[in-house]
């Protein structure tokens, strides 16, 4: 399934290929402790590492997407039906976006 990769550490968004669900995610973002939040009416959710909040991030970038809590490192924007249980194809273009992610 179609999906984004936001790395704040390269300050880009990337299109990857998701074919193996929440575990693909947990690979991209480099961790199991896997949250998300909705960020669209279409479904979309940005999937991050729950402990970043936590965790000692010194030396990694961070964004924020629209007014959600500042995320560090990396986090993957994917579609869902069911808050994040299962996914699908991302529905933001991949532009619309990017215009809507500050780097910190």
């Amino acid at each position: 399934m179609k999906a984004y990769l936001i790395d704040a550490n390269r300050k880009t968004v990337s299109p990857v290929e998701l074919a193996d669900g929440l575990a693909g995610i947990r690979r991209l973002i480099g961790y199991d402790s896997v949250d998300s939040e909705e960020i669209d009416a279409n479904g979309d959710r940005l999937f991050f590492d729950e402990g970043c909040f936590l965790r000692d991030q010194t030396g990694k970038g961070r964004f924020k997407l629209d007014s959600l809590v500042p995320v560090a490192d990396k986090a993957v924007v994917a579609g869902s039906g069911d808050d994040g249980a299962t996914l699908k194809d991302v529905a933001v273009d991949l532009a619309a976006l990017q215009q809507r992610i500050a780097w910190l």
